[in-house]
């Protein structure tokens, strides 16, 4: 599991995502509208030059896993550090999110809005094809959602969780991560998660939950000149 983990998005892209992702055998990019997120089979040494016919000028990635100087026709915008997050404690023992609503493509465009507003992370209109989400409503407004994008061995991302502003503190966020986490353990699957280090209170709340730290990475967002 930790090889996985250490370099879950080359695994995903290059594994289980692969037919939602272009590149080659160094660099791999999911297909445009779908999370902008990069994976390179060697992250210490990221293989761009590969990358580069894949990509547009101007479109910008989030990678992991690499430090220094950016390469020739690349820049970093932005740079910090995520925990990668591991589920280590029992089932969750009942639905706490039973009343929640399966998310489906009628719902891509408002999903995308509110994870534009609430910036959990990459997402793009095509990011619920990924995996199960699932969200709650006020009347015919999706205000908060949680699901599933990355996934490989045996191991599944949660991902894409966020509440509109005016929702939060009701606990929509937490009950549909434990949802999500208890039907990914019926499915024999290992729940991961990421979090931004300056992210401290949802940090916290994930490591009540049942969440441990597995490594803390290097987080950039690059883009082609």
């Amino acid at each position: 599991m930790k090889h996985l983990l250490d370099n879950i998005f080359w695994h995903t892209l290059a594994g289980p995502h692969a037919r939602y992702a272009s590149g080659t055998g160094d660099a791999r990019r999911y297909a445009r509208g779908f999370s902008p997120i990069i994976g390179f089979a060697d992250p210490t040494h990221p293989n761009f030059a590969a990358l580069a016919p894949f990509c547009e000028l101007g479109e910008h990635f989030y990678c992991d896993g690499w430090a220094g100087s950016a390469p020739a026709g690349w820049q970093v915008d932005m740079e910090s550090t995520m925990f990668r997050m591991v589920w280590d404690a029992p089932m969750p023992a009942t639905d706490e999110a039973a009343d929640a609503v399966a998310l489906g493509p009628e719902h891509a465009a408002q999903a995308l809005e509110l994870a534009t507003l609430m910036r959990p992370g990459p997402f793009g209109l095509r990011t619920l094809e990924l995996g199960d989400y699932f969200g709650y409503f006020d009347g015919p407004r999706l205000v908060a959602m949680a699901g599933e994008r990355m996934c490989a061995a045996g191991l599944r991302e949660i991902s894409g969780v966020c509440t509109h502003p005016n929702f939060q503190g009701r606990g929509f966020a937490r009950r549909l991560v434990s949802k999500i986490v208890r039907r990914q353990l019926q499915r024999d699957e290992r729940p991961f998660l990421h979090v931004m280090r300056d992210n401290e209170a949802t940090h916290r709340r994930y490591q009540r939950m049942g969440f441990r730290d597995h490594q803390e990475s290097v987080v950039r967002v690059v883009s082609a000149l």
